[in-house]
């Protein structure tokens, strides 16, 4: 395949959201398991895990020294206070992380996370120097009513209406609620045409060049289908990267389509 997104040269993102999946010790255990393993590197490819917080220091501290970057399930739009059971972007940020998934469709879904509540925690991780990955997606509801232009353009316009940027990075991954594991993949046509509509959608808001990436049922066997299309910048797998056999072959696939295109 001689692809013209890859060939482009811009930065492809592989993160993997750990969710609650994996304990504390299932979580060492794993990037134990990717430390031994001798992954390909590229350096257009940046990896990135995303382990619960009881797991993020031990996560932390077995990786130092490798090619993957730490981020946050979620922060708190506080840096610090009473505030029980929340964990700051700023606190995040100085335990080592460099990312923070924000607004995931299970903090919206199932824990009742507003748009306004999506917009602190992006202002907050600007403010303490993390690179928010903040999350956008409509419902099988919202899709069965046609709604789903509406709900990705109203949850664009809330995280970048009025916001400075002023350098600093914030990426977006677009998840449709119903295609997240178990669901069923977003083919790659809709994928395409949503991806752009959300690029065109930031437009309005920033000059600035924001990634897109995609996240929803992502695994080695369909990542290709993804990347290829121009306006995807990365992928956002939640199950296939709590395994080691699922994982490290999406890696290397996700790598592999670079080196065969140089």
């Amino acid at each position: 395949m001689k692809d013209k997104h890859l060939t482009t040269l811009r930065m492809i993102y592989l993160f993997g959201n750990w969710k609650m999946y994996l304990d504390l010790e299932e979580s060492v255990a794993l990037v134990t398991e990717l430390c031994n393993v001798k992954l390909p590197t590229h350096e257009y490819v940046t990896l990135g895990i995303f382990p619960n917080p009881l797991a993020f220091v031990s996560v932390r501290n077995v990786f130092k020294g490798s090619t993957f970057f730490l981020g946050a399930q979620n922060v708190g739009w506080t840096s610090k206070g009473a505030y029980t059971g929340s964990i700051s972007a700023e606190l995040y940020k100085n335990a080592g992380a460099t990312y923070a998934l924000v607004g995931h469709s299970e903090r919206r879904y199932i824990f009742n996370e507003t748009n306004e509540a999506v917009r602190k925690k992006v202002e907050a991780c600007l403010d303490a120097g993390i690179i928010p990955v903040v999350c956008i997606g409509e419902t099988q509801k919202d899709k069965d009513a046609n709604k789903k232009e509406y709900r990705l353009k109203k949850q664009i316009m809330k995280v970048f209406e009025g916001l400075s940027l002023d350098r600093k990075e914030i990426i977006i991954a677009y998840e449709p609620v119903w295609a997240i594991w178990p669901g069923t993949p977003c083919n790659p046509e809709e994928a395409r045409d949503t991806h752009e509509l959300i690029h065109a959608e930031i437009a309005k808001y920033t000059d600035t060049k924001v990634p897109v990436i995609y996240g929803g049922s992502v695994n080695a066997e369909n990542v290709e289908q993804y990347l290829s299309l121009n306006g995807v910048d990365g992928v956002l797998p939640g199950h296939a990267s709590t395994k080691i056999d699922t994982f490290v072959p999406l890696i290397e696939h996700v790598i592999g389509l670079f080196r065969a295109n140089p």
